[in-house]
């Protein structure tokens, strides 16, 4: 259990075929499943959350690997840390709750595991949201010297094992600080990060456990999510739900990519999307925004 609560919401260990999934739960209305990124756990919703509550039924969930749920045993060719996989656990979760068709929004890793829902589980997932995120097959074909330099963690996390988990235990609170704070920016908007929200995600490194399924995660997503997304392409399959994308005017997306919403076109038919005037962490930098633009979208009719 989370030692942090938000108001509204109640903490629930939910079964899946692979484990427990940690969530909170809280509102009334239609379900909405809400996933977070690297280096964080459910708690990045919890300024957008209660404003996604008051119409919906919100579950903000961690992903295996990461916080209070499930810790899959690392493989050879990482499956277990797939998104795939990682997507399939939600659902199961979902429908532990009586939900069997919702709409899901994801930030960062929790994106690439929601639109990976989307393709896989399409009579699941009613409409999509994604923020700041491409597709990972897209990230690793159009990487170049700027991604390089500023997206370096994708290939140092996707090191082979122990390289990056020995390291990053080495000086933990150095790789939060100028890795995560100063680097990826959270934390950085004045009085939108209390204190103990940024403490939860510091001792996320604390427990070698998490950060052996973040390595994980990463390396994936350097190999088998690839080809999960190659083999889509291929195929021609698309999200056949609509999607809303959302990206950091002040992020990487605008810089590495250009026309965001172009990439999208590829992988979804029926996209729309902005750009926020936030850092990566734009549902923390702005909540209000963040949730007003979800609000719009899963209301359209």
């Amino acid at each position: 259990m989370s030692a942090i609560t938000v108001a509204g919401f109640e903490e629930r260990e939910l079964p899946t075929s692979r484990g427990t999934v940690h969530a909170m739960v809280g509102g009334s209305g239609p379900p909405l499943l809400l996933l977070h990124g690297y280096p964080q756990s459910h708690l990045m919703w919890h300024a957008a959350a209660p404003l996604l509550a008051e119409r919906h039924t919100v579950v903000a969930a961690d992903l295996a690997g990461y916080g209070a749920s499930l810790h899959p045993a690392p493989a050879a060719d990482h499956a277990p840390h797939s998104k795939r996989a990682l997507a399939l656990d939600q659902v199961e979760a979902m429908a532990a709750l009586g939900c069997d068709r919702f709409a899901a929004a994801g930030h960062d890793r929790g994106g690439r595991v929601a639109y990976r829902m989307a393709l896989d589980h399409p009579d699941r997932v009613q409409r999509l949201a994604v923020l700041d995120i491409i597709p990972t097959g897209e990230v690793w074909r159009r990487a170049d010297r700027d991604f390089a330099r500023g997206y370096w963690h994708w290939a140092f996390l996707a090191l082979p094992a122990p390289l990056p988990e020995r390291l990053i235990a080495g000086d933990r609170q150095a790789f939060f600080d100028l890795h995560v704070r100063a680097g990826m920016g959270l934390g950085a908007e004045p009085g939108r990060y209390p204190p103990e929200i940024l403490d939860a995600y510091r001792r996320l490194l604390d427990d070698p456990g998490t950060v052996e399924g973040m390595c994980e995660d990463y390396r994936a997503g350097a190999s088998v999510d690839v080809e999960h997304d190659d083999a889509d392409r291929d195929a021609g399959r698309q999200i056949a739900c609509p999607l809303l994308v959302l990206w950091a005017a002040r992020g990487a997306l605008p810089r590495f990519y250009g026309d965001v919403l172009e990439v999208w076109r590829a992988s979804a038919p029926d996209v729309r999307g902005e750009a926020l005037d936030a850092s990566h962490f734009l549902a923390e930098d702005r909540p209000e925004d963040t949730a007003a633009k979800l609000l719009d979208f899963l209301e359209e009719t």
